[in-house]
């Protein structure tokens, strides 16, 4: 097995423009990592995957851990094997750790590689979403997170930042930059995130240099146009608006 490998379940075009259907299972997909992101069929909560564990996040940012049955129709997963550690402390918005991990990266000459990092830490604030599943057929995912989305706070909380990286020429088959999903110590809640206050903690970093996708199936998958979902569209999902 190839451990420096990020395994990615369909496309972040193809979910923007609304495919949200199963692809594979929670089972099988973590035979091929043990830590990542993603989301549940028809966008039913944010997927953080931590430990060799499928977590759900609900609406409301209560987590629970979820059935191997349950279908998946968007996620990157790896395995975690750490090239370097960094303390870091006091950083109080997304935007600054974001800055800190592109020099962490950008130092070890890795930008053009993806990338896993596991922060460990107690956070001042956690600010982040989740939402409830939506059947639908070509229903753009920002339309779906307008009406089912819900936002939430976490305060003096011990947990971990599930951090994925995909370089800009990357842009379609994930979201270029950094994607972060949170989950507490105690496994009772977490989300996706779009801010944080980071009192003190550890990155670990894990670099990956191959990708393999699991394509939809269907014939209903290649009925959409994946390159028409915007870059507008895709940076207001990420930021939680």
């Amino acid at each position: 097995m190839n451990k420096s490998k990020m395994f990615q379940v369909s496309t972040l075009q193809a979910l923007m423009l609304g495919y949200t259907k199963s692809v594979i299972t929670v089972e099988e997909l973590l035979q091929h990592g043990d830590i990542g992101l993603g989301t549940f069929e028809d966008v039913n909560g944010e997927m953080i995957v931590l430990e060799g564990h499928c977590y759900q996040a609900k609406s409301d940012g209560a987590l629970y851990e979820a059935d191997e049955k349950t279908g998946v129709p968007f996620c990157a997963v790896s395995h975690m094997d750490a090239w370097d550690k960094a303390d870091i402390e006091n950083i109080t918005s997304i935007e600054e750790l974001k800055r800190f991990l592109d020099i962490s990266i950008d130092e070890a000459f890795a930008l053009n590689s993806m990338h896993i990092v596991r922060v460990d830490g107690l956070f001042r604030k956690v600010m982040a979403r989740s939402e409830n599943g939506l059947k639908s057929r070509h229903v753009e995912l920002k339309k779906i997170l307008e009406n089912n989305q819900q936002d939430f706070c976490f305060e003096n909380i011990r947990g971990t930042l599930v951090c994925i990286y995909f370089p800009d020429y990357m842009d379609g088959i994930n979201a270029p930059g950094w994607h972060l999903h949170f989950v507490s110590d105690d496994r009772t809640c977490g989300g996706h995130v779009f801010d944080i206050d980071l009192e003190c903690g550890k990155a670990s970093f894990t670099r990956i240099s191959t990708i393999e996708i699991k394509f939809p199936a269907t014939a209903e998958f290649d009925t959409y146009a994946l390159k028409e979902a915007s870059d507008k569209d895709i940076k207001e999902v990420e930021q939680g608006k």
